[in-house]
């Protein structure tokens, strides 16, 4: 199984910090996912400072499998107490959980997370545990197995308490309200990706709030245990000449989706398969070279310079922002949402030199490509959460 998860975010109305962090590590070596979604309380920046400061230190203790309950305790006697509501200043929920479908979670003040196997609700087996310095509060401790299909959705109570006051949501929208939010959305789309999922619950939580304004920060995780989707990127020539047989026998086999970045590797494939390549010779605004086409090919585009460009996209943007709502969509963005919208992403690259990188011409910005492709690889992996390899040739 592949563990696709993702998380959306809103501030509360005129804030302009998350009072509420996510943070996640995937560990390949162990096909382990550990997620924690905190709670700051209020909003602003002092929410954000304490929320930020209790989920990568609740991620570390996790990692490092420090007892979740002393771990806990660390944090909670750590974190400072409203002297007015006496509750502590970051809620958390964590989730510790592999590719074989063990699931462990740790809720503290969060709203209960639900587990959905398509589109019913089904109840964990839950031990409550007081906190041996705070007997007022309580830990909320889930040891189960998932299943293929299968998901797992946290959020902040800015989604369950959405709407407050208001005639058709008198007590909020509740966590009731959000599993029909979820069995309606799933039972559409029951292959929906966690994505697209938290951001219609996020939409769905500020929909119900007074003229659509977040009356609190409003976040949404989902964790989808699934059949992973699966891509591979072809990009340069092959060291040797003799090996353009054996790179093209491999795009051939390839069942996934596919894309070619360069028009020396577009070429290669296109003179041994025997398949046109088209393209444009209008030049989009932005000033990369327009998306070509193939015949079994899901993406065509230029190489280094459009590569380059994906890196400088995906360091500026925020994994929160949505790629597929650009209005422009030059070939770099076209290239992101091809691997937004997989979950373990193959790179076959080339390494055949090409002169026109060493261009006294180009912009000094631009890289080798074996630089830029493992830019492009740590960002998908730790802003994106995806599987990337790369294979040289």
């Amino acid at each position: 199984m592949f563990i696709d998860v993702d998380c959306f975010q809103l501030s509360k109305h005129n804030q302009n910090a998350f009072g509420d962090y996510f943070v996640v590590r995937r560990k390949a070596e162990e096909e382990r996912l550990i997620a924690v979604l905190s709670d700051g309380l209020g909003s602003g920046i002092k929410a954000s400072i304490l929320a930020t400061m209790t989920a990568t230190m609740l991620l570390r203790f996790v990692e490092e499998d420090v007892d979740i309950r002393n771990a806990a305790e660390i944090m909670m006697n750590s974190l400072p107490v409203c002297k007015v509501r006496r509750i502590s200043y970051a809620t958390f929920s964590v989730v510790d959980c592999d590719e074989d479908g063990n699931v462990r979670v740790v809720e503290e003040g969060n709203p209960d997370f639900v587990w959905l196997r398509g589109p019913e609700a089904l109840e964990a087996p839950c031990r409550v545990v007081a906190s041996r310095s705070f007997p007022d509060r309580q830990l909320k401790f889930y040891n189960f197995k998932v299943q293929l299909g299968d998901r797992l959705v946290f959020c902040s109570d800015g989604v369950t308490q959405a709407g407050l006051g208001k005639k058709k949501f008198k007590f909020g929208l509740r966590r009731s309200g959000l599993i029909d939010i979820l069995r309606s959305e799933i039972a559409d789309e029951p292959e929906l990706s966690s994505s697209a999922l938290v951001r219609r619950i996020v939409g769905a939580a500020k929909a119900a709030d007074p003229d659509g304004l977040p009356r609190d920060d409003i976040s949404a995780c989902v964790v989808y245990f699934r059949n992973p989707r699966q891509s591979m990127i072809f990009t340069g020539a092959p060291f040797d000449d003799a090996l353009d047989s054996y790179y093209v026998d491999m795009f051939a086999a390839f069942a996934g989706k596919k894309a070619i970045c360069g028009g020396t590797t577009a070429n290669i494939i296109s003179r041994e398969m025997g398949r046109a390549v088209t393209t444009t010779e209008v030049r989009p605004p932005g000033g990369l070279p327009a998306a070509g086409t193939m015949e079994g090919v899901d993406l065509v585009t230029e190489g280094i310079l459009t590569l380059t460009k994906v890196v400088e996209y995906l360091e500026k943007d925020a994994p929160g922002q949505s790629f597929h709502g650009v209005q422009h969509r030059d070939a770099a963005r076209q290239l992101i949402d091809f691997m937004l919208d997989s979950d373990e992403i193959a790179i076959m690259m080339g390494v055949r030199p090409n002169q026109a990188h060493y261009d006294p011409t180009l912009p000094v910005e631009i890289e080798i490509r074996r630089n830029v492709i493992q830019k492009i690889k740590q960002l998908m992996e730790n802003k994106y959460f995806k599987k990337v390899n790369i294979q040289s040739i």
